[in-house]
């Protein structure tokens, strides 16, 4: 088959996945997974625990796909419904599956448990399932077709679905379609312009390929800047990365992904730069309520002293100078004296020898705290990191405004 006509879907089942009651981070996975292998994702959906609307789903998108992998619904209470669902829309039966009986048996014995009669279910498999071992739980996968579709069913537990993913689905799907061309994918993170204007100046000045793509994604008050082509246009891409990284070079702030936890990319960056240079920090913050110091700490940053202050602080000066004697920290971030009214606010970096005082407007629409908190502890980490590489402390924002 042509590696251009492969179709595969995710299929995602549960009404607590449906009503947004967890967050799928499963298909999130898959899709990258799989990306980085040079197989893309066609569609991904979700349907709740409904035994008709399961078989109807089946049915159809098996008519539409090569491969579907079906998530979820393999456990042994009355709401796990993929296998009845599978074997009714291929028309077949359920049949017991010994040798997983043995396997669950085996997998309770093993920790000084008995097995009850309720995991029973989960050997009860359609009659044509070929089974895919799970070696962290009972819950078992199986792979079968309908409608000459290659349907993968896998657990809901993500370590579960990862593994049984990653060490028989996706070799079984390569071998399948040896001819897949792996996919490059570069990523930059920005701040400081909006989206439109972003892909203005890199669309006036770069002629890109039909087959490269650019994209962006919106991560307040970040911008993500992707660049996705075929692995075979390695050079070409190499050299517009480097053209796009110039273009975008005021309001960059960092290449590719620092850390699993998206909003915790800058101040990952902002750690490492501090252990590098061998330099504690204390973190004094009003609104945005000790996110600062949450998001380094949570990075492993160096800090030694967190304080959350009053709405307006007198005598700045003196107290953070206080606080490097005391704590003996290296540097001192403030970001304190928010005024909601009129979204002012005031950046203090101090240390022995210096001490950097900013007044800044956010002129941005207006948002919720959370928001709010989010762009603040981003400036602030951003006018730090400046601090650090001895770069302008305030770097070009259009929702930022210095104020004399």
């Amino acid at each position: 088959m042509n590696k251009k006509m492969i179709k595969i879907e995710m299929l995602s089942t549960g009404d607590e996945v449906l009503y947004g009651q967890i967050i799928d981070t499963n298909a999130a996975w898959l899709s990258q997974l799989l990306f980085q292998e040079g197989i893309l994702m066609t569609a991904r959906h979700t349907v709740g625990d409904d035994l008709t609307q399961l078989i109807c789903t089946l049915k159809q998108h098996s008519l539409d796909n090569d491969i579907i992998i079906v998530n979820g619904g393999l456990g042994p209470t009355s709401d796990d419904l993929s296998a009845q669902a599978a074997a009714l829309a291929n028309h077949e039966s359920l049949i017991l599956h010994q040798e997983w009986v043995d396997k669950i048996e085996q997998y309770f014995s093993s920790r000084g448990k008995t097995m009850s009669p309720s995991n029973i279910k989960q050997a009860m498999l359609p009659q044509s399932a070929t089974l895919i071992d799970n070696p962290m739980g009972t819950a078992c996968g199986f792979k079968m077709q309908i409608n000459q579709c290659l349907l993968y069913f896998t657990p809901g537990v993500p370590s579960e679905f990862k593994e049984m993913v990653k060490t028989s689905i996706l070799p079984e799907i390569k071998l399948s379609f040896p001819t897949l061309e792996k996919k490059l994918c570069y990523r930059l993170m920005t701040m400081g312009q909006t989206e439109s204007d972003l892909a203005t100046q890199i669309d006036s000045k770069l002629n890109i390929p039909t087959d490269i793509v650019v994209g962006y994604r919106a991560a307040m008050p970040m911008i993500e800047l992707k660049l996705t082509g075929p692995e075979l246009q390695k050079n070409k891409m190499d050299e517009l990365w480097q053209q796009i990284k110039s273009i975008v070079a005021n309001n960059f702030l960092y290449e590719g992904v620092l850390t699993q936890h998206g909003d915790l990319g800058l101040a990952m960056l902002v750690s490492r730069i501090l252990l590098e240079k061998d330099q504690t920090i204390a973190v004094i913050e009003q609104q945005s309520a000790g996110v600062i110091a949450h998001q380094l700490f949570e990075c492993e940053a160096p800090l030694v002293k967190s304080e959350i202050v009053p709405l307006f602080l007198e005598e700045s000066k003196a107290y953070f100078l206080d606080i490097l004697t005391k704590y003996r920290a290296d540097i001192v971030l403030g970001l304190v004296n928010f005024r909601e009214r009129n979204t002012e606010f005031t950046l203090i970096i101090a240390t022995s020898q210096q001490f950097l005082k900013f007044n800044l407007k956010y002129t941005g629409r207006q948002q919720n705290r959370h928001i709010t908190q989010k762009i603040l502890c981003a400036i602030a980490l951003d006018a730090l990191r400046r601090y650090l590489e001895n770069k302008p402390i305030i770097g070009t924002n259009v929702w930022l405004d210095l104020i004399e």
